[in-house]
């Protein structure tokens, strides 16, 4: 007697099978109204021929014919009580085909699946899954992000809340995990206190509400979370947040770094240990028209070209390799070697302002990164309700030539495109390149299968708010060992491994066989810079190598790097 409530209940705590219960409450009741109408009427029509019956019987004949069963031991004698047992038999069976599999399908069938579905969508990791990372919310941030950890060798779990969207991820081959963020079982489900790192990537409340439980569950565990506000950051380290992530702000600040309308050719954007990595644009200077061979590039500066940028394909450094005024070299070294690289090959300043088409935080902030570096600029912005300060901004349409016309489309050294819509971007990259070809076009993709797109547009350099914000997060993961040079484009440190040690730099093939390009070497407490290729590997030596994803796929698979303990 015990099974049935426990039956009831399990029923009624699921909407869409409370809902599917009473249905068919609602038919079997339909049902015994009309085994009740039948037999009355089985009774008028039997009395008019002379035939007399119980009550039972008259239940008993609805029944049999209804069900098709039909023993034929109770018949009619007239056209009235034949025509009446064909609209029972009718009923019963349009009543059969309803009712009998609406009840398996509902109450076997699809409870059955459901579980099996349950049973293939895990409500906990193995007790020895650990240096793993814990995700709360799947976005593209986090789709790019689980790429890369299992790139480099990390195990990772997604929380989701719902088994339909469980599901849906495990078919996509995502590894997910069932439950609620802010559950403490949820925390101890994943084995967080196990974990290397916790990312928080939902809103900024759903984040604060994760991290406050977490921490209850693991207090040395590493948080990295997002936020959408300035006013989060406060709230959500209260809450335990060790690393917070505004993305916007970061990406507008790499956009900025981009460009470099001064008289210095080479812009620093970004460093590792003691190596500078910058980007330089040949358009402009004596080394146009010449091969890398004939720039004596190292030999005049000390700074190796680890390869170029042109019209946003990067292809790696060769002697031979032509310099163009689309081509934009990427240089490594220190930060000594590239002011002697500026000093050589200045330019004519270009004062005028930088163009940047969308005002929202994005554009905000590249603007406020560029006049830190004394640069000026005007925002386009077509929604008034963004516009903050009428010093730099312009109230209009971008895709309206007269607009791009008032904001110095034709003086401008370069256009940042910062807008939230990948469609918008590549249709004013083409407009633009269309009226000014010798521009520097800097733009911003939201999905990466539109960095490609942009980059066919015209646009010299895209930068992906789902890249960036998947490589912030493993670069903490990893202790700052990561630097993204652009998108697509990687300086990222690892140890040398063990088929590598004690064999010379010149002797490793590092470059043929993998796309990778060897920039220093980190031993002891001292970094090699561009090291010399007679350099021997030593065991506990570090590598700081730059490539494409292509590049640090096929090194990682060539040589793993174990980040997981079984």
């Amino acid at each position: 007697m015990k099974l049935l409530p426990a039956v009831v209940s399990y029923f009624l705590q699921n909407p869409t099978r409370r809902k599917n219960l009473m249905v068919l409450v609602r038919l079997v009741a339909i049902l015994l109204i009309l085994l009740v109408v039948y037999a009355v009427i089985f009774h008028i029509l039997m009395a008019a021929e002379g035939q007399e019956h119980t009550w039972f019987t008259g239940f008993y004949w609805a029944l049999t014919v209804m069900s098709t069963l039909g023993f034929g031991d109770i018949t009619f004698h007239t056209d009235a009580g034949r025509f009446f047992s064909m609209v029972v038999l009718i009923t019963g069976m349009v009543f059969l085909l309803i009712i009998l599999p609406f009840t398996f399908i509902q109450f076997a069938y699809a409870p059955w699946i459901e579980a099996q579905q349950a049973a293939a969508t895990p409500s906990q990791l193995p007790e020895h899954t650990r240096n793993h990372v814990v995700i709360t919310n799947w976005d593209h941030v986090t789709s790019n992000l689980t790429r890369k950890l299992k790139s480099y060798g990390y195990e990772y779990a997604v929380i989701v809340p719902t088994l339909d969207r469980a599901r849906e991820m495990n078919e996509m081959g995502v590894r997910v995990v069932l439950g609620e963020i802010d559950s403490p079982e949820t925390y101890r489900a994943v084995r967080l206190e196990k974990a290397a790192m916790l990312a928080a990537t939902g809103s900024d409340t759903a984040n604060t509400n994760a991290a406050f439980t977490a921490r209850e569950i693991a207090p040395h565990i590493r948080i990295v979370a997002k936020a959408s506000r300035h006013a989060s950051e406060e709230i959500l380290k209260l809450a335990g947040v060790d690393h917070v992530i505004q993305l916007p702000e970061m990406l507008g600040q790499s956009l900025a770094r981009r460009c470099n309308p001064g008289r210095h050719v080479a812009n620093l954007i970004g460093e590792v240990d003691e190596i500078a990595i910058a980007e330089a644009p040949v358009a402009g200077t004596p080394l146009v028209g010449q091969t890398l061979a004939e720039s004596r590039l190292r030999e005049r500066t000390g700074l190796s070209a680890i390869g170029l940028w042109d019209r946003g394909t990067f292809r790696p450094a060769t002697p031979d390799i032509p310099l163009s005024a689309n081509t934009v070299l990427v240089l490594a070294g220190s930060k000594g070697q590239l002011a002697a690289f500026n000093e050589r090959f200045a330019r004519p300043e270009n004062d005028a302002p930088v163009i940047i088409i969308g005002g929202g935080r994005v554009g905000r902030a590249t603007g406020h990164a560029l006049m830190s570096r004394g640069i000026d600029y005007c925002i386009i912005e077509r929604n008034r309700d963004e516009i903050l300060d009428t010093a730099h901004f312009i109230h209009g349409d971008a895709s309206h030539r007269k607009v791009l016309e008032e904001a110095g489309i034709h003086d401008t050294p370069a256009v940042i495109l910062t807008t939230h819509e990948d469609d918008t971007n590549v249709y004013l990259a083409i407009f633009i390149r269309r009226l000014r070809p010798d521009i520097q076009l800097i733009g911003r993709a939201n999905l990466e299968r539109n960095i490609s797109t942009l980059h066919r547009a015209g646009v010299d350099f895209v930068m992906s708010y789902a890249g960036m914000g998947a490589n912030t997060m493993l670069n903490i993961l990893r202790g700052g060992n990561l630097l993204m040079v652009a998108e697509g484009l990687a300086l990222f440190k690892l140890p040398v491994p063990p088929s590598l040690c004690h064999v010379a730099l010149a002797d490793s093939r590092i470059r043929a066989e993998t796309g990778c390009s060897v920039v220093g070497v980190r031993r002891a407490d001292a970094t090699m810079v561009n090291p010399d290729p007679t350099l021997v590997f030593q065991a506990g030596d570090e590598l700081l190598l730059i490539g494409d994803v292509e590049a640090e796929r096929t090194f990682l698979s060539r040589y793993p790097q174990n980040n997981t303990v079984a």
